[in-house]
């Protein structure tokens, strides 16, 4: 078995963030060609299960992934929400889907954000129905980046607004208000794509966490880690493992927001970046371990 274990965000280094899609085909037999040789993969994502399902899982089964897990050796997994839902990932398919109750917004705030979106800024984005914990409302693929990051704001701020008056302890940037037991269990995180509202308990550290454990029950752990993403919370992971006492380096595919200090090594693959980026790195790993 190599001593080498992976966890990737999925937008960014596997999908494009243009078109939400994984459109750079030699990435889906990368991954295939690891898992048949034994490496533990899990995808550590805010996306929901059913878009990692369509967009990333599916056509990994078209490209061989069945036969690479049932060969015995291979281990996939798959966390989704930031940690609010998980799910093995078999030869067949998605596992069995398992939800923390304990982080999911309530109903009537849900329902509020999607009339919010629906009402006044649907000519920009869309709400993702997907959701099963979190809400996130996603830049339209049809609206270009300035227009998008302009109506992304008065979303936030229309956002915040509503959480508080709904009675729910939110934080948006230096702006907080408890709820009446002076909590702050919900935050609005922002990404280049989307918006995301979400308990604070959620983050790529608890999701590294729960994939970890998930391969520990199946055999034995590689020491040798690799994390991969495109924003600052993806070092979380890489953290995790770090604490955990795993050798561990993260790579930055989009290290334009400035790489931060860590105990850690972090590799940037020269002027590439998101998928292409995320193409070379899993490129390097199926020549030095299958070439």
């Amino acid at each position: 078995m190599p001593n080498l274990g992976l966890l990737f965000d999925v937008d960014g280094p596997l999908a494009s963030p243009l078109t939400r899609t994984v459109a750079i085909p030699g990435i889906l037999d990368d991954l295939v060609t690891l898992a048949a040789a034994g490496v533990p993969i899990a995808f550590i994502t805010g996306r929901s299960d059913a878009f990692v399902e369509e967009q990333l899982l599916a056509p990994l089964l078209d490209a061989g992934l069945p036969a690479a897990l049932e060969s015995g050796h291979g281990r996939m997994f798959g966390v989704f929400e930031k940690g609010a839902v998980w799910a093995p990932i078999t030869a067949t398919g998605m596992g069995a889907i398992t939800v923390d109750e304990s982080v999911r917004l309530p109903e009537s705030v849900v329902h509020g954000l999607r009339t919010l979106t629906e009402r006044e800024f649907a000519d920009t984005m869309f709400f993702d129905d997907t959701k099963r914990a979190m809400v996130s409302v996603e830049q339209r693929t049809d609206v270009d980046a300035d227009r998008y990051k302009a109506a992304q704001a008065a979303f936030n701020d229309a956002a915040f607004a509503l959480l508080v008056r709904a009675g729910v302890g939110i934080g948006y940037g230096s702006r907080f208000r408890a709820d009446e037991q002076g909590e702050l269990p919900f935050r609005i995180d922002p990404t280049i794509i989307s918006t995301d509202i979400e308990s604070v308990l959620l983050d790529k550290d608890r999701g590294a966490e729960r994939a970890v454990r998930y391969f520990s029950e199946l055999g034995e752990l590689p020491r040798r880690w690799r994390t991969v993403g495109d924003s600052r919370s993806d070092y979380k992971m890489a953290d995790y493992l770090h604490a955990a006492g795993f050798e561990v380096a993260h790579v930055d595919v989009r290290p334009s927001d400035g790489i931060p200090e860590k105990p850690y090594p972090v590799v940037t693959l020269g002027d590439s970046i998101h998928d292409e980026a995320g193409a070379l790195f899993l490129d390097h790993w199926v020549e030095e371990l299958t070439g």
